[in-house]
């Protein structure tokens, strides 16, 4: 019934389809920034966490019978963690932010959103209208401009702490002119928690902000926390809000019992490791810089190519080497690019060999 759109996808090189890859090659290509997916003594950790329960699955939502008491384990650890009020587990990334931006933006509200902020984000926002405007990405004067423009009941600005694709940091000036503003802010933090800041926290820590009741922290547990689900991070009433109006919470089984488990354990281990961790994040950074002359900030290195059939061409000839990188191409991204993740899991030698290999290919 779709042979015409399938067709005019394979054509424009866009065609997509899931694959089984080598688990023998070396994952430049995951979010999994640590190296935890495949961590075994955590793993057991986890295992033997849920084993002091007698429930090891969510059953139902949270307002049901699916709330465990590790769901509150984690909510409570990674709260205090980051000088929050409150947490809330999700079940994905995907429903965190849709979660937020369904909810929190209210009759009066006007919701600011950076144009590269994630497709679940826009997905959501989607749902509200004219009560968004879209600024340009990174742009404080940009931002300026529009919050002026467009005043509101409550104005929202939406964020990434670290962008996914190009691997680029929120502007700290964003921060300050929300503060100014006295604007709400929604700051997802998928790939800067546990790559950013003196213990891994992200990027408030990074910059050194001061937590206060209009920030919103979300982040997801499949990246660098090494599982799977989400976190919401608020002041307590914000919290209860959602709790009693947010869609996905509200209808959606709870998240996974052990999956939460694992993140807890995995951010347990994060904190006690994160001089170690830096040390190893910053090699890398270093590695990137003498290499390629590239300076980057996080762990995500976005090298542009012409066309997007030239990614699959050089993606494969990587895994013939070795190496999975990711190929990305429309409309994930504007220009198709191999996404390269400094994976920490991957050994320093091993990195300058892919990297030397993806230059000769690539356009900077």
């Amino acid at each position: 019934m779709y042979e015409n759109e399938l067709k005019a996808l394979k054509k424009a090189g866009r065609f997509r389809e899931r694959k089984l890859f080598d688990d023998g090659l070396e994952d430049l290509a995951s979010n999994d920034y640590l190296g935890l997916s495949n961590n075994k003594k955590q793993f057991k950790k986890a295992v033997k966490l849920v084993k002091e329960y007698e429930t090891f699955t969510s059953k139902a939502s949270m307002l049901v019978n699916g709330y465990h008491p590790i769901h509150q384990l984690f909510e409570e650890t990674i709260a205090e963690q980051n000088g929050f009020e409150e947490g809330l587990v999700v079940g994905s990334g995907y429903l965190a932010n849709m979660a937020l931006i369904e909810a929190l933006v209210r009759k009066g509200d006007m919701l600011f959103m950076d144009e590269e902020y994630h497709a679940s984000g826009v997905m959501a926002a989607e749902l509200l209208g004219d009560k968004v405007v879209k600024f340009k990405h990174n742009d404080v004067e940009d931002l300026r401009e529009k919050l002026d423009a467009h005043p509101a009941k409550r104005q929202i600005i939406a964020v990434e702490g670290v962008y996914s694709m190009g691997g680029d940091l929120c502007k700290k000036e964003i921060f300050t002119l929300a503060e100014a503003y006295k604007a709400m802010m929604i700051v997802d933090e998928a790939h800067s928690a546990g790559v950013l800041g003196l213990n891994l926290l992200g990027i408030f820590e990074f910059y050194s902000i001061k937590v206060n009741e209009r920030h919103i922290k979300m982040g997801t547990l499949g990246k660098a926390y090494g599982s799977y689900g989400a976190y919401i991070l608020a002041s307590s009433h914000i919290i209860s809000f959602l709790v009693n109006r947010a869609k996905p919470i509200i209808y959606s089984t709870a998240p996974s019992v052990f999956d939460t488990a694992l993140a807890y354990v995995n951010m347990k281990y994060i904190r006690k490791h994160s001089e170690s961790y830096r040390r190893k994040i910053l090699e890398r950074q270093m590695i990137v810089r003498k290499e390629l002359g590239i300076i980057i900030q996080s762990l995500i290195l976005p090298m542009e190519v012409e066309e997007n059939s030239e990614t699959q061409f050089l993606q494969k000839g990587l895994i013939e080497q070795g190496y999975l990188v990711g190929a990305i191409r429309q409309p994930t991204v504007k220009k198709p690019m191999m996404r390269v993740i400094l994976n920490l899991g991957v050994s320093l030698n091993k990195l300058r060999h892919v990297l030397v290999l993806i230059r000769h290919n690539t356009v900077q």
